[in-house]
């Protein structure tokens, strides 16, 4: 994948249900207080390493706050190497009213 796709939380869910990871770009604060189950809190601190560890070769689908940040973040991680990138529709609030029992604090 050249470049990163935008998906709707139904296919997101599908992904993940899949083995793909999410990370959450959003503020500490607002992780902390709700997030997509099994999802990594990704910022400009962790970075390094998040893409240290990270398995370039599984899908990963980025999350921000409404689904605008998350385009940036998910064609940074592209040009990183990453093979399969995403970004979330509607980010954290789409999927917060799609699947509120896939939700975690």
């Amino acid at each position: 994948m050249d470049q990163y796709r935008c998906i709707s939380t139904q296919q997101a869910a599908e992904l993940i249900d899949q083995g793909a990871s999410v990370v959450d770009i959003r503020d500490g604060q607002s992780y902390a207080a709700r997030h997509i189950n099994g999802s990594f809190n990704l910022s400009n601190d962790n970075l390094q390493d998040f893409m240290a560890s990270a398995d370039m070769e599984k899908p990963l689908i980025v999350c921000c706050y409404h689904g605008i940040s998350s385009q940036s973040a998910a064609g940074f991680l592209v040009h990183q190497g990453f093979d399969e990138v995403y970004s979330l529709d509607g980010g954290f609030e789409a999927w917060q009213q799609s699947f509120p029992d896939r939700c975690e604090n």
